[in-house]
């Protein structure tokens, strides 16, 4: 049994149903990656998995109790969250902002310590933000913000770590960096992640397991390699392409179809 799973999940907003009664188990030791069109309830079903949104019916069970009944600070001890939009409080620094990541850890007769003081360090290093350590928050730009946000999220050293579309704002350089020590995180220190990507490439590339959603509803789940083909990709996705190894990693690639010889002839409008 997984450490982290949902069964008969219903999530809605309102009266519009987005999850519908939907099973997922999280592999113990993977990088779990949810992909899929916009709207189709990837962000959703993460903040679900979180406690941070109550499932209209069904549950989610983290080390085989219901989340909810479970006091929010030993789930914080587990379990980590870095949401889609951020906000931090005006005027925070980074080196503040990364050490609220520890807050789980601390009690009333236990306040701040030097393990507190090595996972800030270490998740700054990792981020490769200790130079904005003293900066506010709000003076940085978006890419310097995420990689701030991961650097929280790393120093709650929770065994779970949920990230809702980590590479936003992101260069591509980036974007490979994060998800580099995403896979890092799993391969050296064992963390199990769940993450919500839109480049169904780097998917494929990092993901040991893939769930592909379409509204609210799974259509694959397994290793890449094993799920995705042409056919699921515009299942999913309505895009006709091709699917090859990738050459560096032979992990699927997804090649969009070029625009038909047709259209690429077609006359410009009339002067």
């Amino acid at each position: 049994m997984s450490r982290l799973s949902g069964s008969g999940l219903r999530l809605a907003y309102d009266d519009r149903v987005v999850v519908h009664d939907l099973d997922v188990e999280i592999p113990d030791g993977s990088f779990t990656v949810v992909v899929g069109p916009n709207a189709c309830g990837k962000s959703t079903l993460l903040r679900a998995l979180a406690r941070m949104l109550k499932p209209r019916a069904g549950s989610v069970v983290l080390d085989g109790a219901e989340i909810r009944s479970q006091p929010a600070k030993d789930v914080a001890r587990r379990l980590g969250l870095l949401p889609q939009s951020p906000v931090a409080p005006d005027a925070i620094t980074v080196a503040d902002l990364v050490a609220r990541g520890r807050y789980p850890h601390q009690r009333l007769l236990r306040q701040w310590s030097p393990d507190d003081e090595r996972a800030v360090a270490e998740a700054l290093a990792a981020t490769a933000t200790t130079e904005l350590a003293g900066r506010a928050v709000d003076e940085l730009s978006g890419g310097q913000r995420q990689r701030v946000w991961l650097a929280m999220a790393l120093a709650q050293e929770t065994p779970l770590l949920l990230l809702d579309e980590p590479t936003t704002f992101l260069d591509i350089a980036h974007q490979i960096e994060v998800l580099d020590l995403c896979a890092d995180l799993r391969e050296r220190h064992g963390r199990t992640l769940v993450a919500v990507l839109h480049d169904l490439n780097h998917a494929c590339r990092y993901a040991t397991h893939l769930i592909a959603l379409r509204d609210g509803r799974i259509v694959a789940e397994g290793a890449p390699g094993d799920v995705v083909d042409a056919e699921l990709v515009e299942a999913v996705f309505g895009l006709p392409c091709r699917v090859i190894p990738d050459p560096e990693t032979g992990t699927p690639l997804v090649v969009p179809a070029a625009r038909t010889r047709a259209a690429r002839a077609a006359p410009g409008p009339a002067a």
